[in-house]
């Protein structure tokens, strides 16, 4: 019989007997099937994957599928709470970072890159090459899968007001991106929203300007706290909005959101 895994984790899951891989370290691991993830996707809500759960295939193909987001609990002693803040990958050391521009923002995406790799973050660039003109949603769209699908931690993109480029990141589930010209914005998007893509406009922010938000937005963990049930709820309009992915090949029955 399914039971619940914890009060923050409404969604039904299977305990692993004694003889699975975690049952030599004497806790029982959480299992998280298809079932789950139908049944977040049917109450326009996250699925909660609590720490260590194990995730079937069928489950991981079922949360693509119907693009439900993925929240992961971690127990707080495992977390590396300070002061009641969560831990954040990008402060504890390096992250990859996913980084992309149009033709516009290609010279600013060049330096940034040079700086990003000097200060140890491994860069994933998904372009632009050059400055011949390009559209914006496709390199933007680009960083975002990467951030979303968990390749990278962190993404940046770039175009010539930092506008266009957030909305489209932003069309990508489990995407928060924040168009930022300023510090405080910038402090602002990560402490307040837990922002992972950051967008940058090449013709308001200079080079040296840019590089200080960079470091400064990689630097800042998310505030928790009053902060996170605003994201929860952030992510529950979205899981209500989302739709089966269109760009792989159609299964014969299709789950009507």
């Amino acid at each position: 019989m399914s039971e619940p895994a914890s009060a923050s984790s409404p969604h039904p899951t299977r305990r692993g007997g004694d003889g699975d891989e975690n049952g030599r370290s004497g806790r029982r691991r959480d299992l998280v099937t298809e079932a789950d993830v139908l049944a977040a996707h049917d109450e326009g809500r996250p699925l909660r994957i609590p720490e260590g759960a194990l995730v079937t295939p069928a489950a991981q193909d079922a949360a693509r599928l119907y693009r439900v987001p993925v929240l992961k609990l971690l127990r707080p002693a495992e977390r590396g709470e300070v002061s009641g803040r969560p831990a954040d990958a990008c402060v504890v050391g390096p992250c990859r970072v996913a980084l992309g521009a149009d033709h516009g923002g290609f010279p600013l995406k060049q330096d940034l890159k040079a700086f990003l790799e000097s200060a140890g973050h491994a860069v994933v660039d998904v372009g632009t090459w050059s400055t011949d003109a390009v559209d914006y949603p496709d390199f933007a769209y680009a960083v975002a899968r990467a951030v979303a699908e968990g390749r990278c931690e962190r993404g940046i993109v770039i175009d010539g007001a930092g506008i266009g480029s957030s909305i489209v990141a932003n069309k990508v589930p489990g995407v928060r991106a924040a168009n930022c010209r300023s510090l405080d914005e910038a402090k602002n998007s990560r402490e307040h929203n837990d922002a992972n893509v950051l967008s940058l406009g090449s013709r308001f922010v200079q080079p040296g300007d840019a590089r200080e938000l960079v470091r400064t937005w990689l630097s800042l963990p998310f505030g928790g706290g009053r902060h996170q049930r605003r994201i929860d709820k952030l992510l529950e309009l979205e899981a209500r909005h989302l739709r089966p992915l269109e760009d792989g090949p159609a299964p014969n029955e299709r789950r009507v959101p």
